[in-house]
């Protein structure tokens, strides 16, 4: 099957050609996977370009040498995906991380209550996410530290406030991070930009639907604005659609939980393996070892998609729920 790879995916090539630094080049890998097209055809592009991406991220690590300057923004990624939440100030985002993961950032009625970004652990099924509460951006402030962590997150959640000008607090954040580069995949990028753009996943999210006619207001907002980007509308105060957002994060992150086997053994379904949608067999294999995954001769695979048992070879694509026994 070909590929039939869009124009964006070869500029980005081209970046990564001219790229210097080994993170200009993981810059450019990583907005090659982001427009390129989900099929078959591209599965072998796909692992050679997060081979790639490996590969020059142990060069950054690398070259730093000595630890760099840490700053309350050096938040180190844990769990399945880390989704850093900003908007304008007082649209809930303090409440949201409280009420769903073990953080406690502080809370109150008026803005700017955070001053610091607060980490917190987000349970879906048997994996986390990991949500961190930001202090309030706005056109006359926006921390360059925060903007950092932003570039190098997985997902960016915008928050809103229903009950408070929700398409202008949605114009100015989405402007504030067009400032930067910031760009969802799904925007349409300007032609001058002066340098390469981040292409992140990012997920809308509008607060305070505390009545039942906000639903009517919700839906008046997402046709006005022409949202391009997923949109999920919830109340902290009454919990509405709150228990969606694990959900929501999960689908948006597109990973999918593998786990691996003995022969005659069951499988430990409480720790799987966190691998990008599209992921091959020998991709699972890299991460227990380099050497196990180039021994691999085949392995037989439990899911829903296979026979029970099923063999497979090292190019099988894995689905969320496989289980994997390896024979080398």
């Amino acid at each position: 099957m070909p590929a039939n790879l869009p124009p964006d995916y070869f500029a980005a090539e081209e970046r990564f050609r001219a790229a210097k630094t080994p993170e200009d080049k993981i810059e450019a890998l990583e907005e090659m996977l982001a427009v390129m097209p989900k099929h078959k055809g591209t599965d072998k592009l796909k692992a050679m370009l997060r081979e790639r991406i490996s590969k020059f991220r142990d060069q950054a690590q690398q070259k730093k040498g000595a630890a760099k300057h840490k700053t309350a923004y050096s938040i180190d990624k844990e769990g399945a995906a880390q989704v850093v939440i900003v908007g304008p100030p007082n649209t809930g985002k303090s409440s949201l991380v409280a009420l769903v993961t073990n953080a406690s950032p502080e809370t109150a009625a008026f803005p700017h209550t955070t001053h610091k970004p607060t980490p917190g652990m987000m349970e879906y099924e048997n994996i986390q996410f990991q949500l961190i509460d930001t202090p309030p951006i706005t056109r006359q402030y926006a921390d360059p530290a925060l903007l950092d962590l932003l570039r190098r997150t997985d997902i960016v959640l915008v928050m809103l406030d229903l009950l408070a000008d929700p398409m202008g607090q949605y114009d100015e954040i989405m402007a504030i991070l067009h400032d930067y580069r910031i760009y969802s995949p799904q925007c349409r990028l300007p032609e001058n930009l002066p340098k390469r753009p981040f292409i992140l996943k990012i997920l809308v999210v509008v607060n305070k639907m505390d009545r039942p006619e906000d639903q009517e207001s919700l839906e008046i907002f997402r046709e006005l604005s022409g949202l391009d980007q997923p949109c999920l509308g919830l109340s902290t105060k009454t919990g509405l659609n709150v228990s969606r957002l694990p959900e929501t994060l999960f689908s948006l992150a597109e990973i999918v939980r593998t786990y691996t086997k003995r022969p005659g053994k069951e499988a430990d379904l409480r720790a799987p393996f966190i691998l990008p949608a599209g992921s091959v067999l020998e991709e699972l294999a890299a991460r227990i070892h380099n050497e196990f995954a180039a021994k691999l001769k085949y392995a037989r695979i439990w899911g829903r998609g296979v026979r029970d048992g099923q063999m497979v070879q090292k190019n099988y694509v894995m689905q969320d729920g496989d289980i994997a026994e390896f024979c080398i």
